[in-house]
């Protein structure tokens, strides 16, 4: 098994390249948009609705585990355990529970996600300027990220409080046709927004960390890993770095946001219970509960967003400016020029 890991992972950026290859000699060379133009944020929102949609909804039984460990740990003791009751009592089928509302509400926000980082980014390194937007480029991710997943958390939030009632209570509804009239029956328009704020607590760290860390580390593999500049690379090797880069982000989102993960998992099973409620329940230990498998879930969901994201880029012939270089005005400031 592990030979044939090996060769995979050996082979990955040839077979990569040989289809981006194939996909350039179909399309012209050019780009097809403008950088910054209205076509551009299009095709990156479309981007954003494949990379989010399509990976949380590959996951759903690992969050749906995930999201039972943290409302009933006592039943649900560990990953393996959680999936072994899960079956036991609904059936394979029953791991596919909220696929649903997780395809339409993550398509949502991935749209909203990326679209507006790309938007937000230029933006933001507009009004800086162009040295000051590289010597604060960590800053201008963060605030990017940040005022992106503001709009998009508002898109997801409807569909994660179905999605959470679904998985989480058992009885209450198998479906999102059944779950949504039920929801808006008992407690109206709220029941779907009265966890966006927990998903501001715990979606903006993410995002923010998600970008942030992204945009550096792939900085960082291209400046000390890579053995030669990005503009040498073929596109599956861009790829492959994307997706190593991708990874680390997830593994360092999925710490940085866990805690208000489980505040809202248990705040939107709940009925009458407020955030700093339900966190002062759980406790310091509480909030941690889950950790593992959240860490195996978004540290290959952000991989595999990236990966996705990235090569939709590269489908459409978007522009994809390299790591980001110190002005040569900055340089001749700082005396780097001879």
């Amino acid at each position: 098994t592990q030979s044939i890991l090996l060769l995979f992972w050996s082979l990955l950026p040839f077979m990569i390249d040989h289809i981006s290859h194939g996909v350039s000699l179909f399309f012209a060379a050019e780009y097809s948009c403008e950088y910054g133009s209205l076509k551009f944020y299009a095709l990156c929102g479309v981007g954003g609705v494949l990379s989010c949609g399509l990976t949380h909804t590959a996951v759903v039984p690992l969050d749906l585990v995930k999201c039972r460990m943290q409302v009933d740990p006592q039943k649900y003791k560990s990953i393996f355990n959680g999936f072994s009751v899960t079956v036991k009592e609904d059936g394979v089928r029953g791991l596919a529970k909220g696929w649903a509302p997780t395809f339409i509400g993550y398509s949502m926000q991935g749209l909203c996600k990326f679209g507006f980082y790309e938007v937000f980014k230029i933006l933001y390194g507009n009004m800086l300027g162009e040295e000051n937007a590289y010597l604060w480029r960590t800053s201008l991710y963060l605030a990017a990220s940040a005022s992106a997943e503001f709009f998009a958390d508002i898109a997801l939030a409807p569909m994660e409080a179905a999605k959470v009632r679904i998985q989480t209570q058992p009885g209450y509804a198998n479906t999102l046709r059944q779950a949504v009239p039920k929801m808006f029956g008992e407690e109206g328009i709220w029941a779907f927004y009265k966890g966006v704020a927990p998903l501001w607590m715990r979606q903006i760290p993410y995002t923010m960390m998600k970008f942030a860390c992204f945009e550096r580390t792939v900085e960082a593999l291209y400046k000390y890993v890579v053995p030669k500049p990005r503009s040498e690379c073929t596109k599956g090797e861009q790829l492959v770095v994307t997706f190593i880069a991708g990874y680390i982000a997830g593994v360092f989102c999925a710490i940085v946001s866990h805690p208000a993960d489980s505040v809202v998992s248990v705040l939107n099973k709940e009925k009458g219970s407020s955030a700093s409620q339900v966190l002062m329940r759980l406790g310091f230990r509480g909030v941690w509960k889950g950790l593992f498998a959240r860490i195996i879930m978004i540290g290959t969901l952000t991989a595999l967003q990236w990966f996705i994201y990235d090569s939709v880029k590269v489908y459409f012939r978007l522009p994809r400016p390299p790591p980001p270089e110190m002005p040569e005005s900055l340089k001749k400031k700082l005396g780097l020029t001879e």
